[in-house]
């Protein structure tokens, strides 16, 4: 899809809280109506007001709405604003809403629009080449996330990050099981050491010239989690391809960063594993020792995100000096989605004022985060009588929350770390705003915002 000057074949318009109807169609302008006239060429998309996650919405509608059409180009007026973020949204939006994941099917998506035509005099060049990128970056997150686990299995994901190196001129080390047992990884290494399909330890760094800033990030890459020996119910099971979801999260978000040139070194650790059953699998009643040298209790072998992040958060912390912070991602809790539905991630750390940031920077792109507080009282839910910490609550209350405590243990400075859990909307079976069923790319936009920021 690419964006011109020229005169489109349909026009499009975002009629913003009602100022247009056309009540003999029904149409009243109002929050995701959606009105395509074809014989006068014409397509209306009503929001509620303009910001980032209507904008984004609202053009991801027109492509989605003119899909069944054989129009080939779409005129539209850009919004008459200066707010870059606003304005990146809305040409993000047509390229997010014309993804559609057909890899596994015989009948390919349909992709009729091939051209925005941009109604304005003014230069959007730079806008839309950074909207390019970023929608690029999420569609490739979704389409690894949507992958089925029998192709990205661990050595595959490890492949596809080598490739990205390459591209991108970035830094790679790939670290395989036998790195991780001899090295004293061992909580990582006994959740994937079931599996035929062995866990890697992938380190990627972006190193720009004159970096402002040395950020760490940290995604969960569980490429298929069945629960262990600690099993899911079959209907559990479906949707677990998703579990990688904070491992690509920081893939794409490296990716998208080094194409973007920002001036800020990016260290992205992913944690990928499968959590299998079979003979040699770990068990609940196991100790496990992380690098950092504290020990764990397993009382569930399903809670096995945490493990393979406390390695990894251990990895950052010895191999990378002085940074500044250090954000992990992961679709850690189903209790984080059932406390916040299915379109909000959960934020959690020590440091309000580097939470306050990202809260305010979430706003800017149209994805929604929670901040969930810890406290004084939730430290002793964690407490094993066999070993330092227990990988499980004793409690079945703020499941989310006791989970990035864990976490915190191995982390040495709380105040740099933050604590992303995108179980809700990471994947989603359904539609919902400019995002398609299955993988959203939920966080990238966001981060890659707070990067600028900085």
């Amino acid at each position: 899809m690419k964006f011109s000057k020229k005169k489109g074949e349909v026009k499009a318009e975002i009629v913003v809280n009602g100022a247009k109807k056309f009540e003999e169609y029904g149409f009243e302008g109002k929050e995701g109506e959606i009105l395509v006239l074809p014989e006068k060429k014409r397509v209306y998309v009503g929001i509620e007001e303009i910001n980032a996650e209507n904008l984004k919405t609202a053009t991801a509608n027109i492509i989605k709405a003119l899909k069944k059409y054989k129009f080939e180009s779409v005129e539209i007026t850009p919004p008459n604003t200066e707010n870059e973020d606003l304005l990146i949204a809305f040409f993000e939006g047509f390229l997010l809403g014309d993804y559609e994941f057909d890899k596994y099917k015989s009948t390919k998506a349909k992709h009729p629009i091939k051209e925005i035509c941009i109604n304005s005099k003014r230069n959007f060049d730079k806008i839309i080449k950074e909207a390019k990128i970023r929608a690029k970056n999420i569609n490739f997150v979704r389409d690894i996330i949507n992958s089925m686990p029998d192709e990205i299995t661990p050595a595959k994901l490890t492949a596809i990050a080598e490739e990205i190196a390459k591209e991108n001129n970035l830094e790679c080390k790939i670290y395989d099981e036998n790195y991780l047992y001899e090295n004293g990884y061992h909580a990582f290494y006994s959740v994937g050491k079931a599996s035929a399909n062995p866990p890697r330890l992938i380190h990627l760094a972006y190193k720009p010239k004159n970096a402002k800033r040395k950020i760490v990030l940290v995604g969960k890459g569980l490429c298929y989690d069945s629960g262990g020996l600690s099993l899911k119910p079959a209907d559990y099971m479906v949707t677990m391809k998703s579990d990688k979801s904070g491992a690509v999260t920081v893939l794409g978000i490296i990716k998208a960063a080094s194409e973007l040139g920002l001036d800020v070194e990016i260290h992205a650790i992913l944690g990928a594993a499968e959590n299998m059953i079979g003979g040699n699998a770990y068990k609940p009643d196991d100790v496990l020792k992380a690098k950092n040298g504290k020990t764990i209790e397993v009382r569930n072998t399903d809670a096995e995100g945490r493990l393979v992040l406390a390695d990894c958060l251990c990895y950052a912390e010895e191999n990378i000096k002085d940074f500044d912070k250090i954000f992990d991602f992961a679709t850690l809790t189903g209790a984080c989605v059932v406390g916040l539905g299915e379109y909000t991630a959960g934020i959690m750390g020590f440091n309000k004022e580097q939470i306050n940031e990202i809260l305010k920077t979430s706003e800017k792109t149209g994805e929604h985060f929670a901040y969930l507080p810890f406290n004084k009282y939730l430290p002793k839910l964690l407490k094993s009588n066999v070993a330092d910490i227990c990988n499980i609550a004793s409690s079945r209350y703020g499941g989310a929350l006791t989970a990035g405590l864990f976490l915190s243990e191995f982390v040495e400075n709380k105040e740099k770390w933050t604590h992303f859990d995108i179980a809700g909307p990471a994947y989603v079976e359904k539609e919902w705003g400019y995002n398609p069923f299955g993988a959203s790319g939920f966080g990238v936009d966001s981060i890659l915002t707070y990067l600028k920021s900085l």
